[in-house]
């Protein structure tokens, strides 16, 4: 009797409750069984339950130091940068010999990679700093335009073209505006990457329930089913150089803001991002 009613002792106090007082009617052993039973089970899940907050303490520690680790070594490689640069502007001095030339290459070297890391540090601090939201009330179509409006031009230059999508009525949502679109400009770049041979980068947006939806579809080449199934995965990349952090950063951030993201794609017919957030049903249209 005990064990298949396990749930309703987990799940249900009242029931927890009825059946003291039947074990009570029942008879002392009975009831002695149950309240045995019931107290063994508390304490399971108490120590249980604290053991998980243990668990996002530390890991909430561990992500507190290693974000403070990435701004210390930041600092130093800021000044080894700019003391190659000097470096590198003396032994490119007029009338430099060979020995010169060869040091001056050998620095160029160097400051490209503490560049590289750099920007590896970067993309760390943005996958695991702390995001402090600011939500406001915005209209989807504005964010989208704004970026459209941004990165054309850098579009164009690799024959890609931008079209964008939507409604007449307004699509509100309530967002941390700059990283939104930090989120949908990574998913852009990405997409315009893809196309090294030109093509359509398409920007569409409307309403799904009481949820809006966004789409960025592109007409590369799409990607095998193994990258689709892993590129949400920390460190995860198949771009020489790439630090494999850009696409779970975007995750995180919809996540943080309760939405939601898919991806589709097909070999040979493009990639379709679709990310959903809860609209925005109060108070006035924004401006």
């Amino acid at each position: 009797m005990v064990m298949a009613s396990s749930s309703l002792f987990e799940d249900n106090g009242l029931a927890v409750f009825l059946y003291l007082v039947v074990g009570a009617v029942a008879g002392g052993p009975v009831w002695l069984l149950i309240a045995r039973w019931w107290m063994r089970r508390a304490i399971r899940r108490t120590r249980q339950i604290a053991a998980a907050a243990r668990r996002r303490e530390h890991l909430v520690e561990l992500g507190t130091l290693t974000g403070g680790l990435a701004h210390e070594i930041k600092n130093p490689l800021s000044t080894i940068k700019v003391n190659l640069q000097l470096l590198g502007e003396d032994l490119n001095s007029p009338g430099a010999g060979e020995a010169q030339r060869r040091w001056l290459r050998r620095l160029e070297a160097v400051s490209e990679e503490v560049t590289r890391l750099q920007e590896v540090l970067d993309d760390f601090l943005r996958f695991a700093g702390k995001h402090e939201l600011r939500p406001v009330c915005a209209d989807i179509r504005r964010i989208l335009s704004d970026l459209t409006d941004f990165f054309s031009p850098q579009a164009a230059a690799h024959g890609v073209r931008v079209s964008m999508f939507a409604p007449e009525e307004a699509l509100r949502v309530c967002v941390d505006v700059d990283l939104v679109k930090q989120a949908l400009l990574n998913l852009m770049i990405n997409a315009q990457q893809a196309m090294f041979e030109g093509g359509e980068l398409i920007l569409r947006a409307g309403r799904s329930g009481k949820r809006i939806q966004i789409e960025i579809i592109d007409t590369g080449p799409g990607m095998p089913a193994e990258v689709a199934e892993n590129m949400f995965r920390a460190y995860y990349t198949t771009k020489p150089g790439g630090t494999g952090l850009g696409l779970p950063t975007v995750l995180r951030i919809i996540r943080e803001h309760d939405g939601q993201i898919s991806v589709n794609t097909t070999p040979g017919k493009g990639t379709r991002f679709v990310i959903t957030l809860p609209a925005y049903a109060g108070g006035p249209d924004p401006a």
